[in-house]
C-alpha cells in the first residue's frame, strides 16, 4: 500500500509541475501567484495546494521559473519550451530525451528525431501531449554527436552501396557513394563514418574506414563490438614506438630515492592464466607482537610521463577492456606485461601502502611511498587456496600452475594463513558496518585452439580471492583517508558509490518477494543488512543470478569523481583506486596525486581532474558494455551446438512481447517470443510479471522454472532465440 501511495503521490506531483508550466507559457509576459495557478489547474485540497507551493519553490531554486515579485511567478524568458537534453532512443524507434531538472523525461515520436541518434545532445521543442498527460517534443537542432562512426553491413549496389547498422537503435542506413567504399564488398561487415546528411535526402552520407571481415567469423565479430563502442583493437603505430623506446632498466640513483623493500619476503596471488602482476604483497613479523603488511603496486607514473602520446593514449583509453577471449590493454606490453609486471626474482619500482596491524586487525602505523621490490613467488589462487584450506605448503600437481607438484616455504605459508586470517577480520567489520557483499557468480569460458568455447564454468570467489581483496580495499581506503582528511582540503580522485534508489529497493522487494524474500526498510543498515541475507539465502537457489543481478541493479553507479560522497557498497567515508594503475588510468592519476602531495605540493585543480574523473567513468561503462557483449556473443556461439538438446531455465524477465530464460546450468539466456507460444494467446500481466494466457489462464510468471530448446541462433545481432516446451513439474 505505502508503494501505491508513493506511486501516486509522485503521479500527482508530476501532474501539478506540468500544470504550473501550462499555465505560465500559455501566458508568457503575465505573472501569477499560487492562488491563481491553483485555480486554473483544478488543485482545490490542501495536499495539492501545499505540493504546489512547494513545487512553485523549488522550480525558481533550480531556475526554470523567476519570481517576478513576491509570490508571483513567471517563465524564464527565452526558455519557454526550449531545453537541452540527451536522446534516449529505444527498442521502437521512438526516444525519450533526458533533460537535467526536468522530473519527467520527454518524449518525442520517431518522426520529429530530426536526425538525431542514441545518446546525441541535442535542442528539443516540448509541448503538452495531445494524447496523454506526458510531456511531448519536437528535436530541432542537434548540437553535438554522440558519435560518428557504426558498424554495419554492406548492401552494394551498381554505383553506390548502402551501409546497414547493427545497431537497432540507429533507424536509418548511410548512403555510400562509389569513391568512398573503400575495397569493401557487399556483405562485409565494416566500420562507416557519418560525413554529412543534407536536408531532403533521406539517408546521411558517409565513407567506409574499415573493412572487418565477414559477419559471423569470429575476429569480426569480436572486433565489431569493440568498435561499436568506439573502442580500439591495436596501439598506433607511433605510440608503440615510443613504448619500445622506454628506458625500463633499474637504476641505482633511483633505487637509492625509494624505501627498499626487497629482502622483505614478497608475492603476488592472480588468476592462473594472468600476463600481468600489478600488485604484491609483503608480510614480516615485528618484535612488538605486530605484523607489517605492505601492498606494492606497479609504479605505472614512473614510466609514464605527462603530455606524451603514450600518456595521452592511455587516458584515451582510460581502461583495459576485458572480452573473453583477449585483454585489449590500457598500455602497450612492454610496460603492462614486462616492466610493470611484478614478475618473480625481478626488481621492481612500485608505489606501496605499509601497514602495522595488531592481531585484531587494528592498524598501528601506515605508511605510503615510492618502494622498490622482489617478488619471492607467484601464486595462482587456486594454490593459495591450497594453503588457506590445509595449512600446508605442499601443492598437488592438479592444483599447481607448475607442472608438477609444488613445496612452498613454511615463511610463506604463515604469512598467507596469518593474513587469511586478519583478512577475515576486516571483512566482518565491514560487513557489520553496512557493506553489500555482492558475491555475483561469473561466467567463464573453456575455449579451444581457435577461440570456439567448448565449455562453460563459473568463476568463484574463495578465501584467496577475499585476502587479496581485503587487503586491495585496505590500501584504497586508506589513501583517500590520508589526502581526504588533510587541511586545507585537496583535490583528488575518488570512487564514490551513492545510496541506492529507493523506488529502484520497492521493485526489487515486489520481485524478490515471489521467492519468499524480503528486504527491510526501516533504516540504512537495516537495508544494508536484508540485502545481505537475501543475497546469502539465494545462494545455491535458482533465482541466485536472477536476484544477483537485479540487486546490483537497484544500486547506485559507482563513478570516480573529486566530489567525495562516499562509498555506499562497501561502507566507507572515503574510498579511491589506486591498486591497478596498469588497467585503470584514475589509479595512475591517484599515483600522481599522491606523490605530489607528499612532495608537500598545492592541491591540483579541481576542475581538470573533475573532467578527467567524467571521462574514466565513461570509458569503463563502455569497457563494461564490450565485455557483456564478447560473453553474449560467446553463449550464443556455444549454444549453436545444442540445438536438439532441452534445457531447465528460469524466466529472468518479462515483457509485452516475449519472456527471457536464463538456462540454469549455463547461465545463457534467451528470449521466447509471446507469437510462438502455442495453446492459447498470452498477455502481459505488468503487475504479475508474468504472461497469461486470455482462455487457459495459464500463467508464466517471473521465477518459473521452464523447459526450452534453442530455436534460433544469431551471432551477428547477438540474438538467442527459444522454443518453449512447458513449465518443469
Amino acid at each position: 500500500m505505502a508503494k501505491k501511495n508513493k506511486k501516486s503521490r509522485n503521479h500527482r506531483k508530476n501532474e501539478i509541475t506540468k500544470g504550473i508550466f501550462t499555465v505560465l507559457e500559455k501566458e508568457p509576459k503575465k505573472s501569477f501567484n499560487y492562488k491563481q495557478i491553483a485555480a486554473k489547474i483544478g488543485v482545490t485540497d490542501t495536499q495539492d495546494r501545499n505540493t504546489l507551493i512547494k513545487r512553485l519553490a523549488q522550480l525558481k531554486e533550480k531556475k526554470r521559473i523567476q519570481e517576478e515579485s513576491r509570490g508571483n511567478y513567471k517563465v524564464l524568458e527565452n526558455t519557454k519550451t526550449y531545453h537541452t537534453g540527451t536522446v534516449d532512443i529505444t527498442g521502437r524507434g521512438n526516444a525519450y530525451i533526458v533533460v537535467e531538472g526536468m522530473d519527467d523525461d520527454v518524449f518525442v515520436p520517431n518522426n520529429k528525431l530530426n536526425k538525431a541518434f542514441h545518446k546525441d545532445v541535442v535542442e528539443v521543442y516540448i509541448y503538452p501531449s495531445k494524447k496523454s498527460k506526458k510531456l511531448e517534443g519536437e528535436i530541432v537542432k542537434v548540437i553535438e554527436r554522440f558519435k560518428n562512426t557504426f558498424v554495419g553491413i554492406v548492401d552494394m549496389q551498381k554505383t553506390f552501396a548502402f551501409v546497414r547498422p547493427t545497431d537497432f537503435r540507429m533507424y536509418t542506413d548511410i548512403f555510400i557513394t562509389q569513391d568512398k567504399i573503400n575495397d569493401a564488398e557487399d556483405g562485409d561487415k565494416v566500420i562507416v563514418e557519418l560525413l554529412e546528411w543534407p536536408d531532403g535526402v533521406d539517408s546521411p552520407y558517409g565513407k567506409i574506414t574499415e573493412v572487418l571481415g565477414k559477419p559471423g567469423e569470429h575476429n569480426t565479430e569480436i572486433h565489431s563490438i569493440l568498435a561499436e563502442y568506439g573502442l580500439p583493437y591495436e596501439f598506433p603505430v607511433e605510440v608503440q614506438r615510443f613504448a619500445d623506446s622506454l628506458d625500463t632498466s633499474i637504476k641505482q640513483e633511483e633505487i637509492a630515492k625509494r624505501r627498499d623493500m626487497r629482502d622483505v619476503l614478497t608475492f603476488t596471488i592472480d588468476p592462473k592464466d594472468a600476463k600481468d602482476f600489478d600488485d604484491a604483497l609483503s608480510f614480516r613479523n615485528l618484535d612488538n607482537g605486530n605484523y607489517e603488511i605492505g601492498i606494492h603496486i606497479a609504479d605505472v607514473s614512473h614510466y609514464l610521463h605527462r603530455d606524451t602520446i603514450l600518456d595521452d593514449e592511455a587516458y584515451d583509453r582510460a581502461t583495459s577492456v576485458y572480452l573473453v577471449d583477449r585483454v585489449v590493454p590500457m598500455l602497450p606490453e612492454v610496460l603492462s606485461n614486462n616492466a610493470c609486471s611484478l614478475r618473480p626474482n625481478e626488481e621492481k619500482y612500485t608505489f606501496s601502502a605499509i601497514f602495522e596491524l595488531d592481531k585484531k586487525a587494528i592498524i598501528r602505523n601506515q605508511w605510503f611511498g615510492r618502494t622498490v621490490t622482489n617478488s619471492n613467488e607467484r601464486f595462482a589462487y587456486e594454490e593459495a587456496q591450497h594453503i588457506i584450506e590445509t595449512g600446508k605448503g605442499n601443492i598437488p600437481e592438479n592444483v599447481s600452475i607448475r607442472t608438477d607438484s609444488y613445496s612452498v616455504d613454511s615463511e610463506i605459508v604463515e604469512a598467507t594463513l596469518t593474513m587469511d586470517r586478519l583478512a577475515k577480520i576486516m571483512r566482518k567489520k565491514r560487513m557489520d558496518q553496512g557493506a553489500i557483499s555482492f558475491d555475483k557468480v561469473e561466467v567463464r569460458f573453456n575455449l579451444n585452439e581457435q577461440n570456439e568455447p567448448v565449455g562453460v564454468f563459473f568463476k568463484e570467489s574463495k578465501d584467496a580471492n577475499k585476502l587479496i581483496e581485503e587487503f586491495m580495499l585496505l590500501a584504497n581506503r586508506k589513501v583517500a583517508e590520508f589526502i581526504g582528511k588533510q587541511k586545507p582540503k585537496k583535490t583528488f580522485v575518488y570512487r564514490v558509490h551513492d545510496d541506492p534508489d529507493e523506488d529502484k529497493l520497492i521493485a526489487l522487494n515486489g520481485i524478490v518477494s515471489r521467492f519468499g524474500h524480503k528486504l527491510n526498510f526501516k533504516d540504512k543498515k537495516s537495508i544494508s543488512a536484508s540485502l545481505n541475507q537475501l543475497l546469502e539465502d539465494v545462494k545455491g537457489q535458482k533465482e541466485q543470478n536472477l536476484v544477483d543481478t537485479l540487486a546490483i541493479r537497484s544500486m547506485s553507479k559507482a563513478i570516480y569523481t573529486v566530489d567525495n560522497i562516499g562509498h555506499y557498497g562497501l561502507a566507507f567515508d572515503y574510498y579511491t583506486h589506486f591498486t591497478s594503475p596498469i588497467r585503470r588510468y584514475p589509479d595512475v592519476m591517484v599515483h600522481r596525486l599522491l606523490q605530489h602531495y607528499l612532495d608537500g605540493g598545492n592541491s591540483a585543480k579541481a576542475d581538470k581532474y573533475e573532467e578527467k574523473c567524467k571521462h574514466s567513468s565513461d570509458m569503463e561503462g563502455l569497457a563494461a558494455n564490450a565485455e557483456r557483449d564478447s560473453i553474449k556473443y560467446m553463449q550464443i556461439k556455444f549454444m549453436q551446438d545444442h540445438k536438439d538438446e532441452e534445457f531447465t531455465g528460469v524466466i529472468s524477465g518479462v515483457t509485452e512481447w516475449g519472456i527471457y530464460v536464463e538456462i540454469i546450468e549455463n547461465k545463457c539466456e534467451g528470449m521466447v517470443r509471446i507469437r510462438d507460444i502455442k495453446g492459447d494467446y498470452y498477455i502481459f500481466d505488468e503487475k504479475q510479471y508474468a504472461i497469461v494466457g486470455e482462455r487457459t489462464k495459464k500463467m508464466y510468471q517471473l521465477g518459473d522454472e521452464v523447459i526450452v530448446m534453442v530455436k534460433n541462433t544469431d551471432l551477428i545481432k547477438r540474438h538467442l532465440d527459444f522454443s518453449l516446451i512447458g513449465k518443469k513439474e
